[in-house]
């Protein structure tokens, strides 16, 4: 059954690319741009409007229509642009590229003829838009494109203020997070607090979190694809702001008539305001500090209509230090000491792509990628004494170091022969280096030490076919097949996946949505729990480590209400097999074992349906998200093998988020978030061990704490409401903008971990802690 199934999926892929390729067609294409600053427009929606046969534009802004020989009304539209409506006598294939000119007054915005969320075949897809994004209130005035993400049903934040996303009980490294089509490996600033992404510097993001099409892989729970912005292509601009605790600027322009450039820039100053506060502390010379920066660089070239090439680059790093210097006189002799100690982590990206249009119906991308994320631990220490018999020196140094680094290349095709069809293609291959976590030792008075794991190698080959087919004015399908294979220590592991994605349309304009998508992840992310420190190892399947692998169904009702309210109501079950997680005592620190000898192996599920509610247009946007789910683990070993909930495993979720444009100058945006308490394991009695003594055994050995069932109790209940506030003032250099906010703003005391205790008499007792309270914040922001 499962063979018959696979050949026929392959079957209507390859057999629907030659229908209807004899008539008398021909086919318009094109790109579609922002008018005024030349940004490409991904998802834009082009259609005729006597039977509104269309498409939408590519990640490029590059579209293909092929119709019947006839004159014609096109309609060009993009939602918060105003429409453009070309005539033209279609006798000839014919490239027409649009400028969309954005309007000032959303409530004037018109969608009609838009696609529609009832009318697309892909589920478990949400777009939000990045004017949304930037206006809704953030922690500490920071724009935080993940923190927004964790507003959506599906979706869970892990604790309190970090950017870490577990969609639909999948794990973070599950998420396939892409910068310009690159893999981002760590997208966490400040312990996990804020994600590495400067919303100035990005034009589009999508979030898939199942019904995954076949050109994506290589991730069990969700894809998120943020693409940067190209670079202005009128004229030199610019956008900054100064806020509490760090300051960006962006510029972007033409450096000549085809070619532009994007750069932009952030960085925390916590650690220069910190610098005179512990100096005025301390008595010897110490300065420490903690700061990260992202930069984020672009250049496009268009050496013709048909070919254009991007470059494009993201550095990021945090910094946590600490040095100390100290000279002092005893009279005997003198001593210099000199103490230092850091914590770095941060990624680097590169990409070049090459887009190539063979003729108006095909396209193609070639993208080369580099990615590397590496993390690092340090300690220095140096000290001289000097004394009549002359001087000594002591010198150590230990350090810890793991990393991932990629170097990809990929191929993709995109052939749309007619409205009926958009057929995709393609084959991509990576070469990883694991670096599991080297110990390094040395010291001027013992041997130098080498302790952990090797370095490992392995490559990743990947190769796709999907096609969205439309088989009458009702019924649309997706479907496609991913093939997989990864090289590691002489074992080679192979994966078929399937993907179907169907879409019914009922005549009172509801649609009935289903998926089936099978993914298989050969990497895996080992990680401690906490507030999200970056000492997670990514590992690569071996031998002794199989790859992990999910099935996920999907069943939905869409639908869009008077042209602006779109919802979507879904439900999903998802399996997982090969999932890991440390033996129960291991951590990251037991250098002496090799990292597959400190895992378990094990499976998991999760199941639940999601509301969504969203306007994306008018004085008013924002939308209603409400989750209802379970996500479970089982590992032999583990809980004495019984089944027990996932850390972030959530019964209810409900967000609420708003934003209104009183008028030109002031914007009021809020968002409240509830979420039931996560789920921890509490320590339930300690009792003495037994000590081995003289040929015997006595009571009293090191005390043994006894823990109950794994993740047995539930924290109490999280609730958060953040507001601010904009106002914008047009000035003769261009715009300004002071944005007044605050976070928890009835400063409820939400849990963050909860620790053993001592009441006033003595006795043991749970204590609940909690991070923030209400955060004011203030910053201002600029554009020119």
């Amino acid at each position: 059954m499962q063979n018959f199934f696979r050949a026929t999926l392959l079957g209507i892929c390859l057999l629907s690319a030659f229908q209807e390729l004899y008539a008398q067609k021909f086919t318009i294409s094109g790109y579609i741009k922002d008018k005024n600053t030349g940004e490409v427009l991904i998802g834009a929606n082009i259609y005729n409007k006597e039977n509104y046969q269309g498409t939408t534009s590519n990640n490029y802004g590059f579209y293909s229509l092929t119709l019947p020989a006839d004159s014609m009304k096109l309609m060009f539209s993009y939602v918060g642009y105003q429409s453009v409506e070309v005539t033209l006598n279609l006798d000839k294939d014919t490239e027409i590229n649009i400028g969309l000119e954005d309007v000032v007054a959303l409530d004037e915005i018109v969608i009609s003829g838009r696609e529609e969320i009832q009318e697309v075949t892909q589920m478990s897809k949400i777009n939000v838009p990045i004017a949304q994004i930037k206006a809704m209130p953030a922690l500490l005035g920071e724009v935080d494109v993940l923190k927004v993400l964790q507003l959506l049903p599906g979706i869970q934040s892990g604790t309190e203020g970090s950017s870490g996303l577990y969609v639909r009980g999948g794990g973070p490294d599950q998420n396939l997070i892409l910068l310009d089509g690159v893999p981002i490996y760590n997208a966490s600033h400040l312990f996990g607090f804020f994600s590495v992404f400067n919303a100035d510097a990005i034009n589009n993001v999508d979030l898939i979190k199942g019904g995954f099409p076949a050109r994506y892989g290589g991730r069990l729970s969700s894809v998120i694809d943020i693409t940067m912005k190209e670079g202005n292509h009128e004229k030199l601009r610019g956008e900054g702001a100064i806020g509490l605790i760090s300051s960006k600027l962006t510029l972007e322009g033409p450096i000549n008539e085809r070619t532009t450039f994007l750069f932009s820039g952030r960085r925390t100053y916590i650690d220069l305001l910190a610098r005179p506060l512990i100096k005025a502390a301390t008595e010897g010379d110490e300065v420490a500090g903690y700061y990260f920066y992202d930069l984020n660089a672009k250049i496009n070239h268009k050496f013709s209509n048909r070919d254009r090439v991007y470059l494009s680059g993201y550095f990021g790093n945090d910094d946590a230090y600490s040095r100390y210097k100290e000279n002092y006189d005893t009279g005997v002799e003198k001593v210099f000491y000199e103490d230092e100690f850091g914590l770095d982590w941060g990624n680097i990206i590169a990409a070049m792509r090459w887009n190539h249009v063979f003729n108006p119906k095909f396209f193609s991308n070639l993208t080369l990628t580099y990615s590397r994320y590496r993390f690092d631990i340090f300690e220095n220490y140096k000290e001289e004494r000097t004394t009549p018999n002359g001087v000594d020196n002591e010198d150590e140094s230990i350090s810890y170091f793991s990393g991932i680094r990629d170097f990809a290349a990929k191929m993709d095709f995109e052939f749309i022969p007619n409205p009926n069809h958009y057929i995709r293609f393609g084959i991509n291959g990576i070469n990883h280096t694991f670096n599991p976590g080297i110990l390094s030792y040395k010291s001027t008075l013992e041997s130098d030490t080498t302790l952990g794991s090797f370095k490992t190698s392995a490559n990743e080959f990947a190769a796709y076919l999907e096609d969205d087919i439309k088989v009458t004015d009702h019924l649309k399908v997706n479907a496609g097949i991913h093939i997989s294979a990864f090289d590691v220590e002489d074992e080679l592991y192979t994966s078929f996946q399937p993907r179907l994605a169907v879409r019914y349309l009922l005549s009172n304009g509801l649609s009935i949505k289903g998926s089936y998508a099978q993914m298989t992840q050969f990497i895996h992310l080992l990680t401690n729990g906490g507030i999200g420190l970056p000492t997670d190892l990514w590992l690569p399947s071996t031998r002794k480590v199989a790859p992990q692998e999910s099935h996920q169904f999907a069943f939905g009702l869409a639908k869009t209400i008077k042209k602006q309210y779109e919802i979507s109501v879904e439900a999903y079950y998802k399996e997982m097999d090969g999932l890991i997680e440390y033996k129960e005592g291991a951590s990251f620190l037991n250098i002496d074992e090799d990292w597959q000898e400190k895992v378990e192996t094990g499976r998991g599920e999760s199941y639940g349906a999601e509301l969504f509610v969203q306007k994306k247009t008018g004085k008013f946007t924002g939308w209603v998200g409400y989750t209802l789910s379970w996500s479970n683990r089982q590992f032999d070993n583990l809980n004495f093998g019984r089944s027990f909930p996932y850390k972030y495993d959530r019964r209810h979720d409900i967000s609420i988020t708003g934003v209104y444009k009183v008028n030109d100058r002031i914007d009021i945006s809020g968002a409240w978030v509830y979420g039931t308490g996560n789920s921890i394991t509490l320590p339930i009695s300690k009792y003495n061990g037994f000590r081995y003594e003289g040929n015997f055994w006595f009571r009293g050995g090191n005390p043994i704490t006894y823990h109950g069932e794994r993740n047995g109790y539930r924290m109490r209940s999280y609730h958060r409401l953040d507001f601010s506030i904009s106002f914008s003032k047009q000035k003769k250099w261009g715009t300004r903008k002071w944005t007044i906010g605050t976070y928890n703003t009835y400063s409820t005391r939400n849990p963050f971990f909860i620790d053993i205790g001592y009441h006033k008499n003595g006795g043991k007792k749970f204590i609940q802690y909690s991070l923030f309270p209400i955060i004011p914040s203030i910053s201002y922001s600029f554009k020119f």
